[in-house]
């Protein structure tokens, strides 16, 4: 692991546990591969208070993906007892792309090169223009695990200890998980 990498890593390892995780389980460890046989980076973090551990691995493998992809490096399967908020950045010229599956507990934060960096979102999937925050709803199941690198047109974003959360959203089919959205706004 390079310098910059583990000084990443321990700063927020740092901010975790300042920001007043012990009412949290303990973060879990990675394992040491990653569905394509290449070591994952960071923690699986646990979810907010409302969710507990569900079993899908139907969902599981949606969400999870090889190096490039830009999906989760690694996940754990949860399901919302209570509604819980999450943050979506997104494209407003493609406004089907509000109730994406790509989501964060945290209210994202700019600049958006690292945001993209930190998330492995290339350029041309989103102008990640708007910001909107919504509760997922109870008894919908989520993924939450570290991200995997994408390949993009002339670049490549490396895995990621940054938590993302998996929502399986598809508004083609009038499948959307989450409720009480806000309207999105101009982001950062």
């Amino acid at each position: 692991m390079d310098y910059k990498k583990t000084n990443l890593l321990i700063l927020f390892l740092l901010a975790t546990f300042i920001s007043g995780c012990s009412t949290l389980q303990p973060a879990e460890p990675v394992s040491d591969q990653g569905v394509d046989d290449i070591a994952c980076v960071g923690y699986i973090q646990p979810p907010p208070p409302g969710a507990s551990e569900a079993s899908d691995q139907e969902l599981l493998s949606k969400a999870l993906g090889a190096s490039g992809e830009g999906k989760l490096c690694e996940g754990k399967v949860f399901v919302a007892n209570q509604p819980i908020t999450v943050y979506r950045v997104w494209n407003s010229e493609k406004s089907y792309t509000e109730y994406g599956s790509w989501w964060s507990f945290s209210q994202p934060q700019g600049p958006k090169s690292k945001y993209r960096e930190d998330n492995g979102i290339c350029p041309s999937w989103s102008t990640l223009d708007r910001l909107s925050s919504c509760t997922i709803k109870v008894g919908a199941k989520f993924v939450v695990g570290p991200g995997q690198s994408a390949q993009c047109q002339h670049m490549i974003y490396a895995k990621s200890a940054v938590n993302q959360v998996f929502i399986p959203n598809d508004t083609r089919v009038n499948q959307v998980y989450v409720e009480n959205c806000s309207e999105g706004v101009v982001w950062p």
